[in-house]
């Protein structure tokens, strides 16, 4: 049986068909749509079914899909695992090498998420860049009024406030008494009362600030305008298709609506695609690295892999960790005792990741009386057990 590997560039695909005992010659084609299915049209005359491809950048998807419609079977690969040796490498090569695994079963298919998780996943990872698109925009606005002596962001504890933005229209208006701005923000009573905040909002504010200001708050708005829209999209697809995985979702403390449409683009919402709660936290990068040699461990860190997942699920990780009574909280904070902050967050984020794996594979939501909660006295102790050791550690280096 012949199979078909095909090594993906940007503007060529190197396609290259393998039997078990020869290599047929290696034929190279653009990435056009037109040259795509004309290539499809010879591995059809050839009788290949199986295809596989290297996951490579974004440039595997057109082909992907192209294919897909044509009726052959697909398989895409982590290019991490079929990787040449050094100084054997050239494209006819690794479409060879491809073509070579596929035909004897070595090779490991990458999850591919039908139609509307890849149409999900796109508001979604757009709605997460617009996130970061507002927090730079926000930080900018701030610069600008502070190099005019304006410091409303050391009054407050977040920029995207309300007051903050009626501040920063009313400085684009022209409108710097300070009186004025101090009658814009909402309560905040204690730095009214000691004059901070009228202090903070007394400055030297001109033209050259106010353009430049005027400028960021107008990115700002039209990114705040997408937000939304990506919002409207992501409900309607996840209230169409994944209501109750919102639901089952949702139940877990830290995890609310927008974080829950997230997890479900990311893990495409079907846990039959992962064999246990171990395979998907290895595929979101959240358990340690296996870097042994000679007895002696080089690394623990984390893995790589899914970064959106990880990224939301960290997120609802630090939420969980503060909400009062859960599980997770008492986890994390017996965590900290022995670790740093950031690798006990960590811990708690594939915690969190094995009991969504759960609750989707088992189609019932979260139930906090199936997890046991540490006893709050024990933690004390601990506590005053390390403060004593410290105490004592303190003591013979004195």
């Amino acid at each position: 049986m012949k199979v078909c590997g095909l090594d993906v560039h940007k503007d060529s695909v190197f396609c290259a068909l393998y039997d078990g005992k020869v290599y047929s010659e290696v034929k190279e084609y653009e990435t056009m749509t037109d040259h795509v299915r004309t290539m499809g049209e010879y591995l059809q005359g050839e009788g290949v079914q199986r295809i596989a491809m290297e996951s490579t950048c974004i440039y595997w998807t057109p082909v992907w899909d192209l294919l897909e419609e044509m009726g052959f079977d697909l398989i895409l690969v982590n290019p991490y695992q079929i990787k040449q040796m050094p100084g054997r490498k050239s494209d006819v090569k690794d479409a060879q090498w491809i073509a070579a695994l596929l035909h004897k079963g070595l090779l490991r298919s990458s999850m591919v998420p039908d139609p509307v998780i890849k149409e999900l996943r796109i508001y979604t990872r757009k709605y997460a860049r617009f996130q970061q698109q507002t927090s730079q925009i926000l930080t900018e606005m701030d610069r600008i009024m502070v190099t005019a002596s304006i410091r409303i962001g050391s009054c407050v504890s977040t920029l995207d406030g309300k007051s903050v933005i009626r501040i920063i229209e009313a400085l684009i208006d022209g409108k710097t008494d300070p009186d004025n701005l101090v009658s814009l923000v909402y309560a905040n009573t204690a730095n009214k009362k000691n004059g901070k905040l009228r202090q903070a909002l007394t400055g030297n504010f001109r033209e050259h600030h106010r353009i430049p200001l005027k400028w960021a708050k107008q990115r700002y708005d039209l990114v705040q305008e997408q937000i939304q829209e990506c919002l409207f999209y992501m409900n309607q697809i996840c209230n169409e298709y994944y209501s109750k995985e919102m639901e089952l979702l949702t139940s877990m403390p830290g995890i609310k609506n927008v974080s829950a449409m997230c997890i479900i683009a990311e893990t495409g919402a079907d846990m039959n695609t992962f064999e246990n709660s171990g395979r998907i936290s290895g595929w979101a990068g959240l358990r340690p690295r296996n870097d042994e040699s000679a007895g002696k461990f080089k690394s623990k860190a984390i893995t790589k892999g899914n970064k959106y997942l990880r990224a939301i699920l960290v997120q609802v990780a630090w939420a969980a960790s503060r909400t009062k009574g859960s599980y997770f909280k008492e986890k994390y904070h017996r965590l900290a005792l022995r670790k740093s902050n950031k690798k006990a967050i960590i811990a708690i984020a594939r915690k969190m990741l094995v009991v969504v794996w759960n609750i989707l594979k088992e189609r019932q939501p979260y139930n906090p009386s199936l997890v046991h909660v540490y006893d709050p006295v024990k933690v004390e102790r601990a506590i005053v057990y390390h403060q004593k050791e410290i105490e004592r550690v303190s003591k013979l280096l004195h």
